[in-house]
């Protein structure tokens, strides 16, 4: 099936840099949006002044991807004048830069807007409103989120890629916007915003240590088999049903699933399977499970 593509024709032109802004271009891509990627000169023996090019080349290839991308020193007149250039024929700005950078160059919204008025500008920042000079990265939003714990860092860089799934969805409500009223709009997407988007499920109290998906519940923890791990998420009464039965145990009430005795049946069922014949019973009893390796 033919992916559908609702920004077919939409010109995105982006400044911004590192993950969370290559990551949105990315996704607007995939949605058929013409991509610009606009960067400043690239140092001597390098071919992108992006930072992500030297941290991991392999992430800023496939972010670029069917990027166009040009360089202009937006510091000097001839940058600027390539820059609106460019800008003159967008439809979307996607820009990373703190709101002082971002009036120092002369794109703030008020200005923009005075200059382009069919123009949407998506401004990606770390903190919203007053905070957003502030300085901080990743995992200090997901430390402020409550969302690390202990000393290790998170597996994933959760705030950067949530917030790049939050600006493409704020250029297609931009898009949507402009559709029905004819103007540009501006909107900001903060990367602490979309950490405590992303740690709702914790306040909630879904993922606190003991509770239904944070460790309490039998059929939703990581067990280690005879060579390896497997993530069980028998979660649904029907699935803890199947899990105790293939276990050799009683089904358990939802209650039950939280006992320590639970627990420990299943672990000592769990530790006597290969990685193999855990896979083959999924299959065979239509359980939720995924094997891995051992640590």
């Amino acid at each position: 099936m033919k992916p559908l593509q609702p920004l077919r024709g939409v010109r995105v032109l982006s400044l911004a840099l590192n993950l969370p802004g290559p990551a949105a271009l990315m996704r607007l891509r995939a949605m058929g949006a013409r991509c610009t990627k606009l960067e400043a000169p690239a140092p001597q023996g390098l071919d992108s002044s992006d930072p992500m090019a030297q941290y991991s080349r392999k992430a800023y290839d496939e972010m670029h991807t069917g990027i166009r991308r040009i360089e202009a020193d937006l510091k000097s007149p001839t940058g600027q004048r390539k820059l609106h250039r460019t800008l003159a024929s967008s439809d979307v700005l996607l820009t990373s830069f703190r709101p002082s950078a971002l009036r120092k160059l002369g794109l703030d919204w008020p200005a923009l807007r005075r200059t382009y008025p069919a123009l949407c500008m998506v401004a990606i920042v770390g903190s919203p409103g007053e905070r957003a000079d502030e300085p901080g990265h990743d995992l200090t939003y997901l430390a402020e989120a409550g969302l690390v714990d202990g000393l290790n860092t998170p597996p994933t860089l959760f705030a950067d890629m949530g917030g790049a799934l939050l600006a493409s969805e704020a250029v297609l409500r931009a898009m949507l916007h402009r559709q029905h009223s004819g103007k540009g709009c501006f909107q900001e997407v903060a990367l602490s915003e979309a950490a405590d988007w992303l740690a709702l499920p914790r306040h909630w109290g879904l993922t606190v240590p003991g509770a239904a998906v944070g460790g309490g519940h039998a059929g939703y923890r990581v067990y280690p088999c005879k060579d390896g791990r497997v993530a069980v998420a028998a979660l649904e009464p029907h699935f803890a049903r199947a899990l105790c039965t293939v276990a050799g145990l009683t089904p358990r009430s939802l209650a039950g699933m939280f006992d320590a005795d639970t627990h420990e049946a299943i672990a000592a069922y769990l530790r006597s399977k290969t990685r193999r014949q855990l896979d083959k019973l999924a299959t065979e009893h239509d359980l939720p499970l995924h094997t891995l390796p051992a640590n």
